[in-house]
C-alpha cells in the first residue's frame, strides 16, 4: 500500500451528536451516558485528529481533484494484497469499515496531489529518470508459502515438469490469486514488493526462480511476458507523474499542508480545540505565547 496512506481514521460522525442534549444513549440501574457526555469524551480523545482531517479534505478538495477512479484503485491494490484477510486488516489500523478506509485514501490521495504540485522537475531530469527509472511492464505469476523449505520443494516439482497453475492453487497463501493459478496480471516499476520486483525483472520470460523471499514470505515467480518500453515522447505525461511520486516526501507533505492551510486562514471557534492545528502550522496560541512572555 502506498506509504501515503493513514495508519488511524476516526470516525468523524461522531460529531454529528454535538448539541443533542441530554438525551441518554445507555441506560443503566447505575445511571445513564447522555449524548453530551459521549460527544465531550470523543471530543477530548479524538477531536483534534477528526477535526484535522476534516478540515485537511475541506481545504484541499477546494483546489485538488481526486477521483473515484483513484480510490478505488488504492483500495482493489489493498484487497489485491490483503485477500480474505483485507476486512481483519481494517479493523486491526482501527477503520470503521471499509467507507472508513476510504475516506482516508481519499485525503492522502488530496495530500500527495498539494505535495506533488510543489514539484518542478527540467526536461533533463525527467529524461534522466526515464533512462534510469522506467521499465517496461511485465507480467508474472507466484506461488507464496511460509517457508523456505517449502518454496524449494515446489521448485523441485516444477523442475521436474509439474504444472505452475495447479501448485499455485495447491499451495498458494495468496488467497486473491491463488485460485487465478497466481497469476499477478501487467505491472511495471514501483508496483510491487522492491525484493519481487528486483527479482522478477531480472527474469526471462517463461524462466522460474528460485525461493524470493520477501516481507509477505517466500515466493516461487515465473515471468509469463514482457512489453517493450515506449519511447520518451509518448510517455512523458507518465514519465512525469510518475517522477513526481517519486519525490513526495512526509516532509513534502507536511510544507504542503502548512501552505495550503495557511492560506485557507483558518479560525477554530471552539476553545477546547484551539491547539489543533499549532503543530501543522507551527504556530502556538496567543494564550501560549502570553504564558512563555510572562515567566
Amino acid at each position: 500500500m502506498k506509504k501515503w496512506v493513514l495508519s488511524l481514521t476516526l470516525a468523524a460522525s461522531v460529531f454529528g451528536l454535538a448539541a443533542c442534549g441530554n438525551s441518554a444513549v445507555v441506560k443503566t440501574d447505575a445511571g445513564n451516558v447522555t449524548k453530551d457526555e459521549l460527544y465531550n469524551a470523543m471530543k477530548d480523545k479524538y477531536g483534534s485528529s477528526v477535526l484535522q482531517q476534516l478540515t485537511i479534505e475541506k481545504v484541499l478538495s477546494k483546489k485538488y481533484k481526486v477521483s473515484k477512479k483513484e480510490i478505488d484503485n488504492q483500495v482493489n491494490q489493498a484487497k489485491d494484497q490483503l485477500g480474505s484477510t483485507f476486512d481483519s486488516a481494517l479493523q486491526q489500523y482501527g477503520y470503521a469499515n471499509e467507507k472508513d478506509f476510504r475516506e482516508s485514501i481519499k485525503v492522502g490521495l488530496l495530500e500527495q496531489k498539494a505535495a506533488e504540485a510543489t514539484i518542478h522537475p527540467t526536461e533533463k531530469q525527467l529524461k534522466d529518470y526515464y533512462k534510469n527509472e522506467i521499465k517496461p511492464e511485465i507480467k508474472a505469476r507466484h506461488i507464496l508459502v511460509s517457508s523456505k523449505s517449502k518454496a524449494e520443494d515446489i521448485k523441485k516439482q516444477l523442475d521436474k515438469g509439474a504444472n505452475f497453475a495447479t501448485l499455485a492453487k495447491k499451495y498458494s497463501t495468496d488467497t486473491a490469486t491463488a485460485s487465478k493459478g497466481g497469476d499477478l496480471g501487467w505491472f511495471g516499476a514501483g508496483e510491487m514488493d522492491s525484493d519481487f520486483e528486483k527479482a522478477a525483472y531480472q527474469l526471462k520470460v517463461n524462466e522460474i526462480s528460485d525461493p524470493v523471499k520477501t516481507s509477505y514470505g517466500y515466493h516461487i515467480i515465473q515471468v509469463t511476458g514482457k512489453k517493450e518500453k515506449k519511447p520518451y515522447n509518448e510517455m512523458k505525461k507518465e514519465v512525469l507523474q510518475k517522477y513526481k511520486e517519486s519525490k513526495v516526501t512526509s516532509a513534502k507533505i507536511q510544507s504542503a499542508l502548512k501552505k495550503e492551510l495557511k492560506a485557507a486562514d483558518i479560525k477554530v471557534k471552539d476553545d477546547d480545540l484551539k491547539n489543533t492545528f499549532d503543530s501543522l502550522l507551527g504556530t502556538t496560541t496567543s494564550s501560549s505565547s502570553s504564558t512563555s512572555s510572562s515567566n
